[in-house]
Order: structure tokens, then sequence, then C-alpha cells
């Protein structure tokens, strides 16, 4: 019997190479200078005509100092002060400050990255200190409809209930009445804000925490964006109502010292009436067989660096240099309220007290809440083509839809300007035709399950917008965004946020 052997197999075919992560190594000038070039389509972050997101103290070499200084602890991780000990330096300095400022006796804090986490820290202590101490288990979080997103995002982390509660039409204020009212067992934190970032208004703390405590419940005052302006402004002369620490019923505070601080982002502080009350918020856990893992924030590992400029940035401005600043944003307002009030159909929402302006116009569009939507988008674009960038804002149950300015040191010599370009560009806005959302959409839109809809439908509804620009929608954007922002007016709570959530993810999408 004759027998073979099998036959060999073929051999494999070559798989192809894989495709590259990276190029090969450039020079190290050539990467910063393709840097440079992605940074020119941006909004400028210095030269005072960017009206949000940017803080400016216009002090010649303060960027290079921050930048000096982070790179001093740019390999330095904040995560274990055991190994670092100047990071506990670092930080406790901050806290005193901080505390001498807005604290009273026995405050205790923690450097965060920014307002978001310190304020989701804020929420997490008075969950878990609700929980412990009085054994609420589906805990609320009372707070005003102006408070700040970052509340929401908080509670939807967290597992904690909104309750919402309207402000003041008129003032833009907190209903101090009306949140007390809305206290109950459940109630695990009430939050006011110092001052709430759409309008630039101050609540009534005092009212709201002191009601707090007459029911055993924590108060949080959102100090981000007043925190670290207020108390210069008070020195410079100006009034300015109690919101901080030493107010009776305030249990916790946030502010950042990357808004009127003007370190660089991200660098925020979260203040407690004691260390008992912080301790809620540290997560500890020895139950594996790592390193023992102590957090103080939702960060472990965290850049040294960040701690380190806003130390350094707080130590070279200093007392008198912050009160000089704070001086310079209130004459800048003040000067930038006048010319407002002077241009016919313009209103000015609130009585602003911190270096945020919010402003609406009347007009033969104007909406329930009393602004024409179609002429304050199209004055948005037409600064935003004159080189000036003003954040709009939409309405808001009853709340007119506005546009929002964040002043600065920088914007001193810019509000006359600023001004000047204002009213020519209101004209420009009356010239053009009326942009408005279509009926037979807004009325299908009302119907819609927002959670319900498939991929296929949110991107007939971007495309409609005007926000299919595909990957990388971010270079794609029009040139005006009035049309789209009247749609995202018009459209239902729900809605609007799978749309916005659904546009971001195409942004971030390779």
């Amino acid at each position: 019997m004759h027998s073979s052997a099998p036959a060999p197999a073929p051999a494999p075919t070559p798989a192809p190479p894989p495709h590259a992560a990276l190029p090969d190594g450039l020079p190290a000038a050539d990467v910063l200078e393709e840097l440079r070039a992605l940074r020119g389509s941006d909004a400028p972050t210095r030269g005072g005509r960017t009206f949000a997101y940017v803080y400016d103290a216009g002090i010649e070499g303060l960027d290079e100092l921050a930048a000096a200084a982070y790179s001093a602890y740019a390999t330095v991780n904040g995560l274990d002060m055991t190994v670092f000990p100047s990071v506990a330096r670092l930080e406790n300095d901050l806290i005193r400050t901080a505390s001498s400022l807005l604290g009273a006796p026995g405050t205790q804090g923690t450097f965060t990255s920014g307002g978001t986490e310190s304020i989701m820290l804020a929420v997490k202590t008075a969950r878990d200190h609700a929980r412990a101490e009085r054994g609420v288990r589906q805990p609320e979080l009372v707070l005003p409809s102006t408070a700040h997103a970052a509340f929401h995002k908080a509670a939807a982390y967290l597992g904690v209930e909104p309750v919402v509660v309207p402000v003041d039409g008129h003032t833009c204020k907190a209903d101090a009445a009306a949140m007390a009212a809305a206290v109950t067992e459940r109630t695990a934190l009430v939050v006011a804000s110092a001052p709430s970032y759409a309008h630039g208004v101050i609540d009534p703390v005092a009212d709201i925490a002191g009601a707090a405590a007459e029911r055993g419940v924590l108060c949080h005052v959102d100090a981000c964006i007043g925190g670290w302006l207020l108390p210069y402004l008070r020195r410079a002369g100006r009034e300015v109502p109690p919101f901080g620490m030493t107010v009776p019923g305030v249990t916790s505070l946030s502010v950042d010292l990357h808004k009127y601080g003007y370190a660089d982002k991200g660098a925020s502080v979260v203040l407690y009436r004691d260390a008992e009350l912080r301790r809620h918020q540290y997560f500890a856990h020895a139950g594996w067989p790592g390193y023992p893992v102590v957090n103080p924030t939702v960060q472990g590992t965290k850049a040294a660096g960040l701690l380190a400029q806003a130390w350094a940035v707080l130590r070279h401005v200093g007392e008198d240099g912050y009160t000089e600043l704070a001086r310079q944003v209130a004459d800048a307002s003040d000067r930038l309220l006048a010319g407002l009030r002077a241009i016919q159909d313009v209103r000015v929402l609130g009585e602003p007290e911190a270096g945020l302006v919010a402003f609406t116009l009347a007009g033969p569009g104007t909406t329930a809440g009393g602004g024409d939507l179609s002429l304050l988008l199209h004055l948005a674009d037409e600064m935003r083509l004159r080189g000036w960038y003003l954040q709009p804002q939409l309405s808001f149950e009853g709340m007119p839809p506005n546009l929002h300015l964040t002043l600065t040191p920088a914007t001193v010599g810019q509000v006359d300007a600023l001004l000047g370009d204002l009213a020519e560009a209101l004209t420009a806005a009356r010239a053009l035709p009326p942009v408005q959302a279509d009926p037979g959409l807004v009325e299908l839109a009302a119907g819609l399950d927002a959670s319900a809809l498939g991929p296929d439908e949110v991107s007939a509804v971007l495309a409609y917008a005007g926000l299919d620009g595909g990957t990388g929608a971010a270079a794609a954007l029009p040139q005006r965004m009035a049309p789209v922002l009247v749609l995202l007016d018009a459209l239902p709570q729900a809605l609007k946020e799978r749309l916005l959530s659904e546009f971001v993810g195409s942004v971030f999408r390779i």
C-alpha cells in the first residue's frame, strides 16, 4: 500500500503592512508650526475682541509666567503628595488664599480642574452627607432656573434629582421664597449663584442660605465667576452683597481661578465649611492588590503644572493688582452698559453686577420673552464678521433670547470700538430679511420622541439645520448662524439636546 505525505499547505499571503498610526518623527519646529497654523482658525484669546470663554488680564508677561510655572511642574504627578510633597504646599497655599478671601474660620478646600469639577464635587459631597447624616436615599437638588448647566450634569452623573425653581422675570435673580418652598426632606443641597452666568446678577444668597439652614440642608454658592472678582470690586469701592462662606448657612462655595483670577485653564477651588464636610468629597479604596487609592477629586493622576501656574499667577498679581484689575472691569462695565442703553431698542437684562452683561432687542419680531430673535442673531453674525464674538443665548421659559458679553481688563480699551461697531452692525442687521424656523418642521418636531429617533432621522434634521458638515464638521459651520439658531430656539428641549449631542459627536469623529 502506497502512502504519500500530505501536500504542504500553501504559504500564507503576506499581510499588508499595518497602517502607521503616526508619521515619521518630525522636527520640533515643524510640529510647532503646524500647531500655530491650526490656531489660525480659532477666535483670538488675547486682544479683547472675544467676549466669551476668555479671561484676559492684559498684563504683559503673565502668559509667559504661567507657561514657565507649568513647565516647571509638567512632569510632576499631583496624585501622590507623599512622593511630591511640594504639591501639598502649593495647594495649601491656594486654599489658604481662597479661604482668606471668601472663607470663615475652619474653612477647608480642594484645588480642581475647573468649575464643573468643583460643582460636581460639591454635589457629591452634599449627596453623601445627606445619606450619612439624614438617611436620604433619593436626594434632590434645589436650584434656580439660572443655575449653571454643570449642576444638571452633576445631578445626571450622581443620581440626584434636580428641582428647578423659576427666577424673577424682571431681575433675573432667584426667588428666595420659592426656593425655600421647594425644600423637602429629600433635599440634599440648595444652590445660589454669585453671579449667575446667563445675566451676571447675584442671587439673594443670605436669604436662600438662611432658609436652607433652618431645614438642616446644605447650601452651595456658585461663585465660579464672581468669587475672585467680587471681593476686589468691594475693595475698589463698589457695593457687593454678602455671598461668601461667612454668610450663615453657606456650607460650600466654588470659585474659578482661571476666570477672574486670570490663571490658565483649568484651575478652580471648592471650599467647605469644615474638614468634616469635605470628608464626604473624598474617594478611598484599599480593596485591590495595587497601591491604596485616595482621590480628593474626580481625577486620579493629574497635572501638577495647572496647580503651579495658578499659584504663580496669584502670587504675581497680588492683592493690589487684583483690586486694580477689578476696578478696570467695573469701569469698562459702566461704559458698556451706558453705551448699550443709549442704542435704540437695546434692553439690558437685569442689573449686571460682576463683569457679565446680557442684552436683548425689541422689534417687530419680538418673542413672548421680549426679544427680537431674528434681529438679535443677525446682529451676532454681523459682529462676528467685524471681528467680535458675542455669545448668543436662546430663549428659555419666558426669558428672552439675548447676546452675552464677558468683560475683562483687556476689554477696557475696546468698549468704544465695540459700541461703534455694534451700532453699525445693528443697522446692517435691520436691513437683512428676517429668518424663521419652518412652521411645519416645528409642528412636526413638537410631536417627536427625541430618544426614539434613529441616526438617519437625526442626520436629516441636522442637514436641514445646516449642521451636516460631515466628519470634522467644525470646519464646515455656516458663516451665518442665525438660521441654525432660530431653528434650535424653536425646538423642544429634548430634541434640541439630542441634536446638539449628535452634532458634537459628528465633529469629534475620525
